[in-house]
């Protein structure tokens, strides 16, 4: 599974990094969520989970939305059978995708007067502010917030994001 999903990885890294090498004159707000994303290095399993769920189209047009990241070394804490399942099913790889995007640009600012938003997947995430720290549904931590995008903002956390099961 690992192997599966390394070779994904170095796939879309070459498309990537032809797509970050042809965007370096932009200034990074010109560039929407995904090729953000894709040039910060740090959500290689994310965009490439986004892109084999068909949803690097809406997460690149003009609809302002706001992502809760999960970098790669958040993906790396989610345990193999879950990857495994997530990869087998598209519908619900689609669902785990959506359940870390909001409608509308909201900043931090925003976030921290919030306590939940509902997901583009239709279920809430909470959201608690502790000693300065935001945290999801409890035990994820935004680590980094208001990294800016043409379509919006990607708030970085620390964990993978599960909908409650239906």
């Amino acid at each position: 599974m690992r192997t599966l999903l390394a070779s994904m990885l170095l796939a879309l890294a070459a498309v990537g990094a032809t797509t970050a090498a042809a965007q370096t004159d932009q200034p990074a707000t010109q560039r929407n969520l995904v090729e953000t994303a894709t040039e910060a290095g740090q959500f290689d399993t994310l965009v490439s989970l986004v892109q084999r769920a068909g949803l690097a189209g809406a997460l690149s047009g003009d609809d302002k939305l706001t992502v809760f990241a999960p970098t790669d070394a958040a993906f790396r804490k989610v345990p193999q059978r879950t990857l495994s399942r997530l990869l087998r099913n598209r519908a619900l790889l689609r669902r785990v995708l959506l359940h870390h995007v909001v409608a509308g640009d909201v900043k931090a600012e925003q976030v921290t007067a919030l306590r939940s938003v509902r997901t583009l997947a239709g279920a809430r995430v909470r959201i608690r502010v502790r000693d300065g720290v935001v945290y999801l549904n409890r035990s994820t931590r935004v680590v980094q917030p208001d990294v800016a995008a043409s379509n919006g903002t990607i708030h970085v956390i620390d964990r993978v994001l599960l909908p409650p099961r239906r």
